[in-house]
């Protein structure tokens, strides 16, 4: 059986938990705490203080294992120790909140600089009235044509699996290529 680690990650209340808990067959282990910080608290009331993790079986053949990092950082120490072994990750951002975006880059670059890696961003909340658009919002993250800006809703399944069978596929097709 193939295992694949793939490391969702982004800034504070982007959704990487609530994404992980719309597609995991078990139950997400959590490391959620409540949130001391007034400023913090008025987004919402609790975070992630260690990692999420999940797990979904594609087929018989082949299974994911997906860790969330927490996203405030004052727990960044975590990244790199949940990269370790990452085939991939996926770079979480809420739509919604365009001061997050500076953070989501330089986040985007750190992982780059662990491991080089195929990896994907997700525009989460693009079901929300105020969400920028796509374009807008890969002009602001300065990406290229050719990185991967996929719509998602985290609480919707269909889209969670859309995004994670795209870095599935650019995992693959890494792996085909002997990178």
């Amino acid at each position: 059986m193939q295992t694949v680690k793939m490391v969702v990650t982004g800034p504070f209340s982007a959704g990487k938990t609530q994404f992980i808990q719309s597609v995991s067959e078990i139950d997400v282990v959590a490391t959620e705490r409540k949130i001391s910080s007034e400023e913090e608290r008025a987004v919402k009331s609790a975070t992630t203080v260690a990692m999420d993790f999940g797990r979904i079986t594609v087929d018989e053949d082949l299974v994911l294992y997906l860790f969330g990092t927490p996203g405030q950082k004052r727990f960044d120490f975590m990244w790199e120790i949940l990269s370790e072994g990452m085939l991939g990750f996926i770079v979480m951002v809420d739509s919604t909140r365009p001061e997050t975006f500076r953070e989501a880059r330089s986040i985007l670059e750190t992982f780059r600089a662990y491991a080089p890696t195929p990896f994907v961003v997700a525009a989460n909340k693009q079901d929300m009235p105020e969400a920028w658009d796509m374009e807008d919002i890969r002009h602001a993250l300065r990406l290229d044509a050719e990185t991967k800006l996929l719509p998602c809703v985290a609480t919707n399944r269909d889209t969670v699996k859309t995004v994670l069978l795209e870095l599935l596929f650019s995992i693959m097709q890494e792996m085909e290529s002997g990178k």
